[in-house]
């Protein structure tokens, strides 16, 4: 007997992209309000989930501000929404390079690498439905920028998940 597929199939929203969105449109969200009222427009229109990271109101550049990822989730929920709301752990590992000539002379003001205990502040604190875990190192052809994500700490951060009850996204 040949394999069904299953052709269920739900829509993600990735509100804000990924990375610094800030400035390639300004329809970007910006604030944890613009953010909040794109999440929610979204699962009007049909998502099922929205992925959210949120940015500095004033920059508009990425943050791991656990009081923003705060206001952003309490906006969603006291909406009444019906929609799966998935925070990124991914801000933290950002490690920008030297140029090609002197790679080890990492660019240490826009790198960006915290623990993974504080990569899951937001998470513990805000207790999403589900939360990526991005599986493994990788680029987006950006500059000399590297996303990394080593075994020792998706274990860390995995284990932090169990433990709080929220499901991990496996972005790989």
């Amino acid at each position: 007997m040949p394999l069904q597929m299953n052709r269920d199939v739900f829509i993600t929203c990735a509100v804000t992209g990924s990375g610094g969105t800030q400035d390639r449109s300004h329809l970007v969200p910006r604030s944890p309000k613009q953010i909040a009222e794109s999440a929610i427009a979204a699962a009007k229109a049909g998502a099922a989930v929205v992925h959210c990271h949120v940015r500095d109101p004033e920059s508009g550049k990425p943050s791991r501000d656990p009081a923003l990822y705060r206001e952003l989730v309490e906006r969603i929920r006291d909406s009444a929404t019906d929609v799966v709301i998935n925070l990124t752990a991914g801000m933290g590992g950002d490690l920008i390079l030297g140029p090609p000539e002197a790679p080890m002379s990492f660019n240490m003001e826009a790198t960006d690498m915290g623990s993974a205990q504080s990569r899951m502040e937001p998470i513990a604190d805000c207790l999403p439905e589900i939360c990526t875990l991005d599986c493994g190192t990788m680029n987006f052809a950006e500059a000399d920028y590297v996303m990394t994500n080593t075994p020792g700490m998706l274990r860390a951060m995995g284990s932090m998940m169990t433990a709080l009850g929220v499901r991990p996204e496996i972005e790989a």
